[in-house]
């Protein structure tokens, strides 16, 4: 066969098996409908699942802030009132000087000035018989020194002295005792303890006295009373007797003078008629001798007289009766007027007894007072005399140690008011929380302070968080906040470091899942959806806190623990178009 034909030949075969291919692509191209959409619907969703997981939820708050010691504080010296002069400053720490508890912080005219660990400061001279909380913190720094003060009661008492003089002592220090002025002051009190018991023994002595004035004038007046009632007993009956009337009116007294007047007058005729008739016997009988004439005439002269002075005694006593009767009424009256003065007088007489009584015990009870008063005072001195800690030699500081951050006193200056501030040793870092974030951090909340690029890992405290913004030069949208931290094995100060805060955490491990595992079910209840055995079902569950995109739940019904797969979305595989 000829070359063109074999050409010819391959060119035919060439055409027919392009025609075949052809053809049975054409053919394997064709589907019908129903296979057209079978072959385009989306494949059937595959489940996303994670594990439940046993963990501890906690919500932070993550800031940055600059480390340094503490801030500055003012060591100041109140002047002393057992000193009568000022005391001028002999020495002085240098800067950056470090301070334990009883170290001397500096001297003036010779004494120490300690530093102690306090936090109240000191503001007055602390002696015997003294209470209150400033002698309770230095009875614990005492005991912290190693010195028995007693009971730690805020009582300054005979062992607290015992142990400040041990504290000097030992530090070199003579303790300060009694000063010249309270040994003065002591022999004063005596003195006018002295003259207060003799003036209250000469007090108490009028006092007795007095009670007995009293009981003596009510005596007298008893007795001047008793008297004045007689005489009106007296009265009453002589007015009864002169004021009773006769049945003409005329009272008995005149009536019975009248009548004795009468009488007596009857009396004084019948022995003149007598006379007359005696001289006529004597005249008619011529044998009488003219003598006996002359004294019959005598006897009738003289009866004439008698009779003559009868009738004017008879008027004189009748005159008498009814001047009586008249004044009896004046008479009983005069005696109830004595009788009510010698009443009133007695009772005058008592109260002013009284009132000198009362006056004499109330300078009893003053000088009684007075004498207690100087006692009590006497022994307050007393007690006070011993060992002391003047104002002026301890500061109390609030945290120790302590280094000098600036002098500023000058040797023989008055050690009276700043004389340098101090720093603690202990590291806080300045930090700044945004205006949302700041209510939620409180002082005493606990603080993870660490920087990855420098190894630095520690724990501090809030101290402090401002109330406004823009203080303590951080800008006004935050709020500035302190942190105290702990001991660090390297200094931290100067540099910036990391501050996470725990705002709200679970009480150790909870059971959690991924938020996005929890739905809703068509009641409001929360759920999850559990794979078991490669079925999925719903856990009905309550959730709690959460954080960290993790949620605790608390399964309701059934059981869920640590490491169940829990659904948390689903996931469809890309379909390859076909050939």
């Amino acid at each position: 066969m000829s070359k063109k034909r074999i050409s010819a030949l391959l060119v035919v075969i060439a055409i027919m098996v392009t025609a075949a291919v052809g053809g049975w692509v054409a053919g394997s191209r064709i589907v019908s409908p129903a296979e057209a959409a079978a072959r385009t619907a989306p494949p059937p969703p595959s489940p996303i699942l994670v594990p439940v997981e046993e963990r501890v939820l906690s919500s932070d708050i993550v800031t940055r802030g600059t480390a340094r010691f503490g801030l500055p504080q003012p060591i100041s010296i109140a002047p002393s009132a057992l000193k009568t002069k000022t005391s001028l400053i002999t020495t002085l720490p240098l800067r950056n000087t470090q301070f334990n508890e009883g170290g001397v912080l500096l001297t003036a005219s010779g004494r120490p000035v300690f530093v102690l660990q306090g936090e109240a400061p000191a503001y007055r001279d602390l002696g015997p018989g003294m209470i209150g909380n400033d002698v309770r913190q230095l009875e614990q720094a005492l005991a912290r020194l190693g010195f028995d003060p007693g009971p730690v009661d805020g009582n300054y008492d005979e062992k607290t002295g015992e142990a400040v003089g041990q504290w000097y002592s030992s530090s070199g220090w003579e303790p300060f005792g009694p000063t010249p002025e309270q040994l003065t002051l002591i022999r004063t009190l005596e003195q006018d303890l002295g003259d207060a018991t003799k003036t209250k023994l000469a007090t108490a002595g009028v006092a007795a006295a007095a009670t007995m004035a009293v009981e003596s004038a009510r005596a007298k007046a008893d007795h001047a009373y008793r008297i004045a009632a007689g005489d009106l007993a007296t009265k009453i009956a002589d007015r009864r007797r002169l004021m009773a009337h006769f049945k003409n009116g005329t009272p008995l007294a005149v009536e019975s003078a009248r009548a004795k007047a009468r009488y007596a007058d009857k009396a004084a005729f019948s022995d003149i008629a007598a006379k007359i008739a005696d001289r006529a016997l004597i005249v008619l009988d011529p044998r009488t001798t003219r003598a006996a004439r002359a004294a019959a005439d005598a006897n009738l002269e003289l009866a004439r007289a008698a009779s003559m002075n009868i009738r004017l005694e008879g008027e004189l006593a009748v005159q008498a009766a009814e001047r009586d009767a008249k004044l009896a009424a004046d008479q009983f009256a005069q005696a109830e007027a004595a009788v009510k003065a010698a009443e009133l007088e007695g009772e005058l007489l008592v109260r002013a007894a009284i009132d000198a009584l009362k006056i004499a015990e109330v300078d009893a009870k003053l000088a009684e007072a007075r004498a207690a008063r100087i006692t009590a005072d006497l022994e307050t001195a007393k007690r006070k005399v011993g060992i002391q800690v003047p104002v002026d030699e301890v500061v109390f500081i609030r945290a120790l140690p302590v280094r000098v951050h600036e002098v500023t006193a000058l040797v023989g200056g008055a050690a009276s008011g700043p004389v340098m501030s101090v720093t603690d040793n202990r590291i806080s870092v300045d930090g700044s929380l945004p205006l949302d974030a700041a209510p939620l951090v409180q002082p005493g909340m606990q603080v993870a302070v660490d920087e990855q690029a420098l190894g630095i890992e520690a724990t501090g405290v809030v101290e402090q968080v401002a109330s406004t913004p823009g203080t303590h030069g951080v800008d006004g949208y935050h709020i500035y906040f302190e942190v105290r931290v702990g001991e660090t094995p390297r200094p931290l100060e100067g540099f910036s470091l990391r501050l996470t805060i725990p705002i709200e955490s679970t009480d150790g491990a909870v059971t959690a899942v991924p938020t996005s595992a929890l739905s809703l079910a068509a009641d409001g209840t929360s759920r999850v959806q559990v794979s078991r055995e490669g079925v999925l079902e719903y856990v009905t569950v309550e959730p709690g806190m959460s954080a960290d995109g993790f949620v605790e739940v608390t399964p309701v019904g059934k059981e869920l623990e640590a490491g169940q797969l829990v659904v948390v979305g689903f996931e469809t595989a890309e379909k390859k178009s076909p050939p």
